[in-house]
């Protein structure tokens, strides 16, 4: 598995954008710090900049580097999740601008899945995490259903379970206002 990461790990420093398996489903990834490589994922997705994407993180430490203040709810939001939860926050920050929504939130997913946790560990940056589907196509649930076009498309493709035939689980989405609002976008 290390080699594996370290070859996705050098992409993602070279500005590349990667195919990768992510804790729900396959995603198509880049720096979350790279504008030039985010607005690459939007070429390739063919999708409206207005619609922004995921982020991951692989800690505690990494989400305070990204987000202002983070609700003191969210801790026990994330400790207590039993699937993957994506939490919509407030004021994010050091992050490319591109990937903002259109209100300035940002949503961020702290991965437990451990191939995710050590690649974003090895790479020090969040990642983007979106769908490896063409904007408006069907989600794909496993590497096998990912449209060939979409893999041409990418820098470079992860070889780490690929041959998994299983349907991912979607993440939970919440909206955490630093207000106090809470709001379930996605069960």
């Amino acid at each position: 598995m290390e080699s594996i990461i370290k070859q996705a790990t050098d992409q993602l420093k070279e500005g590349r954008v990667i195919l990768y398996p992510s804790d729900t489903i396959w995603g198509i990834g880049c720096d979350a710090c790279n504008e030039k490589a985010v607005e690459r994922i939007f070429e390739i997705k063919k999708r409206p900049a207005e619609k922004s994407m995921i982020v991951l993180v692989d800690s505690e430490a990494m989400l305070n580097k990204y987000v202002k203040e983070v609700p003191s709810l969210a801790w026990d939001l994330i400790e207590f999740a039993d699937k993957p939860l994506t939490i919509i926050y407030d004021q994010p920050y050091n992050i490319a601008t591109n990937l903002l929504a259109s209100d300035g939130t940002l949503a961020i997913r702290l991965v437990k899945d451990d191939f995710c946790k050590r690649l974003i560990h090895k790479f020090g940056k969040p990642l983007v995490s979106t769908s490896a589907n063409f904007s408006g196509v069907p989600t794909p649930s496993n590497f096998s259903q990912i449209d060939e076009a979409v893999k041409s498309e990418v820098d470079y493709v992860v070889n780490w379970r690929q041959s998994e035939i299983k349907n991912a689980p979607v993440s939970t989405i919440i909206r955490l206002g630093n207000n106090g609002d809470v709001k379930i976008i996605r069960k």
